[in-house]
């Protein structure tokens, strides 16, 4: 986890007990509330790309279809091959 080895870990976990000692918990606590809050923010920022690149293909397209508004993490995939298939002299 970020290049850190079980030493290092065990050092900053003593570093940490030194400094916050009985208010470990309760920082911890609060690095994990804002993490979350960092996690759902940049979620929601994905999502606003994904929506804008969606709209922006099927503008593209010509496609003038609503979409559905459900995002779905796989992506379309196309109905024909990009090639054609391979076919051995005769």
């Amino acid at each position: 986890m970020f290049g850190l080895g079980p030493f290092e870990m065990v050092v900053i976990g003593v570093i940490a007990v030194l400094l916050f000692g009985s208010n470990l918990p309760e920082v911890a606590r609060k690095f994990g509330g804002s993490y979350r809050e960092f996690r759902r923010g940049l979620n929601d920022v994905q999502q606003q790309f994904k929506t804008a690149e969606r709209e922006a293909k099927n503008t593209f397209l010509g496609d003038d279809s609503v979409t559905s508004g459900l995002d779905s993490e796989v992506e379309d995939e196309p109905s024909a091959p990009a090639a054609p298939k391979f076919k051995p002299p005769t």
